[in-house]
């Protein structure tokens, strides 16, 4: 029987560019020394290239996800998803506590405030759709693919919507106009958006990070509004803010 030791085996719940800055990042200090997997939702037609294994669809809910945890001999997992999936964040705590499994919340910060900034903070979409009113008829809408139901029943008000790729169904809103584009974003591109297409008022969720971020300067130094949707509450259990504090993480594991 060999006494070789078992490669430690991580699973990192992706879809983010923290998630693919972590991946990129154990596998250039430890290679093929441990069994890196990223998992991607596959809501992205050609998602970036992220370092070793990828594995591509849902779990089937907590069990489902548990059920993988145990099968593949899951040693830590880190969830780097979107801050605003939260039912994915809910599912991953509980399968690691139902499997036995260590976990990570990798969670980029929220954007703050600044000085010259409009925000009007809201719980939710449909409490950011009430806003909308009182506060402009050319919004740009940057929410999730299950929020736009909220502004469907607004009369009067046109929204530019921005996304990754094609959505699958034609989207819920009375007048919009979509285009394509894959973050990092420029400011000055972003300034150019707003006043080809007489902005009035940005919607957006506190997602943080830098790749969209520049809409939000872009939207302070035009003096418009921008209704915020707070995020949801975080999971329980550690987390860390940076793909290389989460590196450090896995290392004292890994290492002990």
């Amino acid at each position: 029987m060999s006494g070789r030791r078992r490669r430690p085996r991580v699973l990192i719940l992706g879809g983010t560019t923290e998630a693919r800055e972590l991946a990129g990042l154990a596998a250039e200090r430890w290679g093929s020394r441990i069994d890196l997997v990223t998992s991607l939702a596959g809501r992205t037609a050609a998602p970036a290239r992220v370092a070793g294994r990828v594995r591509r669809g849902g779990f089937g809910g907590a069990a489902g996800l548990a059920e993988f945890l145990r099968r593949e001999k899951i040693d830590y997992l880190i969830d780097a998803t979107h801050p605003f999936a939260a039912r994915i964040s809910r599912h991953a705590a509980d399968a690691a506590a139902a499997a036995d499994v260590a976990r990570l919340t990798l969670t980029r910060p929220p954007w703050r405030p600044g000085s010259g900034d409009r925000w009007i903070e809201v719980d939710d979409a449909a409490a950011a759709a009430a806003q909308l009113p009182a506060l402009g008829r050319r919004v740009w809408l940057t929410v999730g693919s299950g929020d736009f139901a909220a502004f469907a029943g607004l009369k009067g008000i046109w929204f530019l919507v921005r996304r990754i790729d094609p959505p699958a169904a034609p989207l819920p809103l009375r007048d919009h106009t979509l285009i394509l584009g894959r973050g990092p974003f420029v400011v000055a591109a972003e300034r150019a958006l707003l006043a080809e297409h007489r902005i009035e008022v940005l919607v957006c969720r506190a997602s943080g990070g830098a790749a969209t971020g520049a809409k939000l300067e872009a939207a302070r130094t035009a003096r418009l509004p921008v209704v915020m949707i707070r995020r949801p509450a975080a999971t329980a259990g550690p987390a860390v803010g940076s793909p290389r504090a989460a590196l450090a993480w896995l290392a004292r594991r890994i290492t002990a």
